[in-house]
């Protein structure tokens, strides 16, 4: 029988739990319980039932109960070792401390109950080891100054586990209401298994005889997290189950769906074959929190825009943003602009600041070429070398009401339907908790998560798609993921903007879809700061590598080119070419 269950999500899941074991004619657990935070909220939920009668109705009431909402759940099959079968005895466990609940589930049977000193803050209730277990490992934080999961040194909670590990089996799943640790036994005795959800999917529904777990029946929300289990379950849907079996004395702490710590144990630390793939990803978002500095560089960019039409065009106006921006940190050396066919009739700075030129063909053409060729000096060498300044970096930011106003474009998310921004309001909130409302660590997250998490596939979007589209189906372009980050920031209060222009991928081209056409990422604005880069496409922040063209507040602000026919034309076809190419010092 299954004997512990946990789930980690982004947001808040409302599941449907069908314990077959309590149906008629099974033969039911001595006990069972559920442990949740409704609401967001630290204070925990229980359902709790201690030698349970077969078909009962606290069993039937986790198919549909509305309140079962939370981004975190613990389940606990009981099989007695310990003490009576009585709700005392009945994990998941709960215990206030610190303005807190705090939650644990115990898979195992120690060979002897921990003793509980004399004035010791917290005191058992039941008779169970693992209930002593929890009142110690309490005590134990205490003492070493923490308040919670987040303040915990994660190695030498992993020791501590270890050390009482040695009085017997010993996998177990904590939580605070804000994170949710997990230790897997030392010897294997009870082995502890992780399966990484990710979306999209439309329907996931795991189970075996003991249980069936929908996570999509109540609402479906295509969400990423963790599935922890004492042993594989089946998935009954079209969702692979790919389950890995933590490693014996190994630690993993979890918040929001996301991997926040993973411990090994020493011995296993240099056995070689690489890290662990959790492990390598919570270093790769790491590494962003400070990306070396990189050099000045001037890069030559050849735009070229050819269009043919089937039928001559008479008459034609077109606008142009194809001058890149020119301000402290981008130098524009040299700029010109070709056309096969037509008269500018003004050059003027619109109202986000881009250069825009205005442009009138009078005389009949198949065939309209429009290149531009720049030079530009980039010297963004360290978008965070302001962090040692005083800055507000705590969501939600509080501005001015003259800042608000100057910033209310850059604010306001794009229309959708209320369900569909709750949704995303929801998805955004995962972020911020997950980085202690950190308006940086929130920031660099999102682009992370959505370099890592999103497909990027041409031609699978168009220019009428939503965020909540591709929130979706995860799969988009760079304009699509720009526009993904820009809504999340925007619902969390941050003002961001939308930046066109280009980008070097490196001497091999080998990301040459990107470098091969224009390119979307954001611009957000911090407070004493100003607009910083940031590319979800990529995952990065923008340095030297990006060259600016245009902002807005949203794609139509920014299109390259843009143009009216008013009379002939037909079977348009398009085609463009850019090329962005450093200058070697000795050439420029």
């Amino acid at each position: 029988m299954l004997n512990l269950l946990a789930l980690s999500f982004e947001g808040e899941l409302a599941p449907s739990l069908d314990l077959h074991c309590m149906a008629p004619g099974h033969k039911p657990p001595d006990g069972w319980g559920v442990g949740y935070y409704p609401g967001g909220e630290l204070a925990a939920s229980l359902v709790k039932e201690a030698a349970p009668q077969p078909g009962s109705n606290r069993s039937g009431l986790m198919k549909t109960w509305d309140p079962l909402e939370s981004s975190i759940f613990l389940l606990h099959l009981r099989t007695a070792a310990w003490g009576p079968l009585t709700e005392a005895n009945t994990q998941p466990f709960c215990r206030s401390a610190w303005g807190r609940d705090w939650l644990l589930t115990h898979s195992g049977s120690l060979e002897q109950r921990l003793n509980i000193p004399q004035g010791s803050l917290f005191e058992p209730v039941g008779s169970t080891d693992s209930e002593a277990l929890f009142c110690r490992l309490l005590d134990w934080i205490h003492q070493q100054g923490w308040r919670s999961l987040g303040d915990v040194d994660a190695p030498r909670l992993r020791g501590w586990l270890e050390e009482v590990n040695t009085l017997g089996p010993l996998t177990l799943v904590v939580s605070d209401g804000q994170d949710l640790c997990i230790y897997a036994d030392r010897t294997g005795a009870t082995n502890c298994w992780l399966w990484q959800v990710s979306p999209p999917y439309e329907r996931l529904i795991l189970g075996d005889a003991d249980l069936e777990l929908d996570l999509t029946r109540r609402g479906a929300k295509s969400r990423k997290g963790f599935i922890i289990s004492t042993h594989p379950i089946e998935s009954r849907t079209e969702v692979p189950a790919t389950w890995k079996q933590m490693p014996p004395s190994s630690l993993v702490i979890l918040r929001q769906g996301a991997l926040r710590a993973e411990v090994l144990p020493p011995k296993s630390l240099g056995t070689g074959g690489g890290k662990p793939a959790l492990a390598a990803e919570f270093e790769a978002r790491s590494r962003l929190r400070r990306p070396p500095v990189a050099p000045v560089r001037v890069m030559d960019v050849h735009h070229r825009t050819v269009y043919r039409y089937a039928q001559p065009v008479e008459r034609s106006a077109h606008k142009l943003r194809l001058t890149p921006l020119h301000d402290r940190l981008q130098s524009l050396l040299a700029h010109e602009v070709t056309m096969s066919s037509g008269v500018t009739q003004a050059e003027y700075e619109d109202v986000f600041g881009n250069r825009v030129r205005k442009v009138l063909v009078d005389t009949p053409y198949q065939e309209l070429v429009i290149e531009a060729r720049s030079r530009v000096e980039l010297r963004d060498t360290d978008p965070l070398s302001y962090r040692p300044l005083h800055v507000r970096s705590t969501l939600p930011l509080v501005w001015m009401p003259w800042q608000a106003n100057m910033l209310q474009p850059y604010l306001l998310p794009p229309e959708l339907a209320d369900t569909q921004l709750e949704e995303l309001l929801e998805y955004a909130m995962s972020f911020a908790r997950r980085n202690d409302f950190d308006l940086l660590d929130t920031l660099l997250d999102i682009n992370f998560s959505i370099f890592k998490e999103y497909r990027y596939l041409q031609g699978s979007t168009t220019l009428n798609t939503t965020p909540f589209d591709v929130y979706s189906t995860r799969t988009g372009v760079c304009q699509d993921f720009a526009n993904v980050f820009i809504c999340l920031a925007r619902l969390l209060g941050v003002p961001a903007r939308y930046t066109c222009g280009y980008i070097y991928t490196g001497p091999k081209h080998a990301n040459s879809i990107q470098a091969e056409a224009s390119h979307a990422w954001v611009q957000v604005y911090l407070p004493e700061v100003g607009w910083k880069g940031f590319d979800p496409t990529n995952g990065i922040l923008t340095q030297t590598d990006h060259v600016r063209v245009a902002v807005g507040r949203q794609y139509s602000d920014t299109t390259p080119t843009r143009g009216t026919i008013y009379l002939g034309g037909g079977g348009e076809r398009l085609e463009v070419f850019v090329r962005c190419e450093p200058v070697e010092p000795g050439s420029r």
